[in-house]
């Protein structure tokens, strides 16, 4: 297993009860964007603290001198499987009219 699946299972465990939470009203979402979007942004915003925390832990001994293109690169890995999981994490913040 990779250093990136590594750390992003040890967030999903660390963390459990607010994923597992988060997952409900991401479902949700996806369902009826309009009706749950509050709801996605109050409980989104705390993920995403959450998340950044973890990619901090994961890409910062790797951002100064010459590994900096590896931990853009190791980032990315990381978010690509959030974004696998939660497809709409982007959308945390984002008001639909």
């Amino acid at each position: 297993m990779r250093q990136y699946q590594l750390i992003y299972q040890t967030m999903i465990d660390e963390n459990k009860a607010a994923f597992d939470k988060f997952f409900t009203i991401h479902q949700r979402y996806v369902q009826n964007p309009k009706l749950t979007q509050a709801e996605f942004n109050t409980v989104g915003r705390e993920i995403q603290d959450i998340i950044h925390d973890y990619e901090r832990r994961l890409c910062g001994k790797t951002e100064g001198g010459m590994y900096s293109k590896f931990s853009q690169n190791l980032s990315e890995k990381f978010w690509e499987i959030i974004r696998k999981d939660f497809p709409k994490i982007d959308y945390i913040g984002v008001t639909l009219s």
